[in-house]
């Protein structure tokens, strides 16, 4: 078969079987009494083989080496293929969402697009400095999606707060990104999404801490809880005083307890629940005297009454608390 025949049943141009010729790969077994160059059935057999490797993305030196060393094993070059690949579509990938970032930022010319770029490089540099200045560009210039990804993988405590502190300028957009990372397999990208959804004001960053309450993870929890505890969102007592429980941050739960204590009817509320779990499910000493620590943050005559009862509890650190408590009162 000559070669333009060959060319066409095999859709390989005539000019890269000449390739392949001067490359060794495939050679004409014969040629014509006018000195053509014809191919035998195994020629073409060949052809396909070099033609199917290619499409593997081997490159034609590595396809020489498969289809003539007879010790040439395919496992360790169909691994490296393997790892090439997928670096490959990471780059891709990368490449089509830093794209995407910059159509986001509706550029109008080609400055926009290279002060964009240049943002983003900023924020995935090793330079914490560098990372810090990208931040605290102004919000406009760096696409939202671009402030959560680098906020959820942040490690420097300052550049995490300007990062937070930026995308609380963005507007919309990132309550509902950052929501998508307390789903993380990983502890501290949930802790770093809770926290910065904590700082962001509005009605739908507060939606997305309350459904944090039921988290299964009692440290996203807890900083859901307080963060609701300083908003005046009640749904977040329950965590609160389990924290308090805990001894989980029982501190700051106490003081988030005392600022949802905004009113007589809340006060009251907030002191049945801790006296629930001082008297409906007695938790260990510890607990109890954390709990009845917290009731000094609590007004009203039900958290009082609750404190006369501790102060003739049997246990003495309980009732010596409890006592002390009730004279502060008094004084106020």
């Amino acid at each position: 078969m000559l070669i333009g025949e060959v060319a066409r049943r095999s859709g390989v141009s005539a000019r890269m079987l000449r390739h392949y010729e001067s490359l060794g790969l495939v050679r004409p077994s014969g040629r014509t009494g006018s000195g053509y160059r014809e191919y035998s059935g195994q020629d073409i057999r060949r052809i396909f083989h070099v033609e199917s490797l290619r499409s593997l993305g081997l490159s034609l030196r590595e396809i020489g080496r498969a289809l003539d060393d007879p010790a040439f094993t395919p496992a360790d070059l169909v691994g490296d293929l393997v790892r090439r690949t997928r670096e490959r579509i990471a780059a891709e990938t990368e490449l089509l969402t830093r794209l995407h970032r910059i159509d986001a930022t509706a550029p109008t010319g080609w400055e926009d697009v290279l002060q964009v770029v240049t943002l983003l490089r900023a924020l995935g540099s090793e330079s914490a400095d560098a990372r810090q200045r990208a931040a605290l560009s102004p919000a406009a210039e760096v696409p939202v999606e671009a402030l959560v990804e680098a906020v959820l993988s942040e490690t420097d405590t300052n550049v995490a707060g300007a990062l937070r502190w930026a995308l609380a300028r963005t507007g919309d957009g990132g309550p509902a990104l950052l929501a998508q990372g307390l789903g993380s397999p990983e502890s501290a990208v949930r802790q770093r999404a809770v926290q910065s959804l904590a700082e962001l004001p509005g009605d739908e960053a507060t939606a997305h801490l309350r459904d944090a309450l039921t988290h299964p993870d009692v440290v996203v929890r807890g900083y859901a809880a307080l963060a609701l505890g300083t908003r005046g969102e009640a749904a977040a007592v329950p965590t609160l005083v389990d924290m308090i429980v805990a001894g989980r941050n029982d501190t700051d739960a106490a003081d988030a307890l005392s600022v949802l204590a905004s009113d007589a009817p809340a006060a009251d509320r907030i002191a049945a629940a801790l006296t629930a779990r001082l008297t409906d499910d007695p938790p260990d000493p510890p607990a109890r005297g954390r709990l009845t620590q917290a009731l000094a943050g609590i007004p009203g005559t039900r958290a009082s009454r609750v404190l006369v009862d501790l102060s003739q509890d049997e246990d003495r650190a309980v009732a010596l608390t409890a006592t002390y408590l009730l004279r502060l009162r008094e004084t106020e």
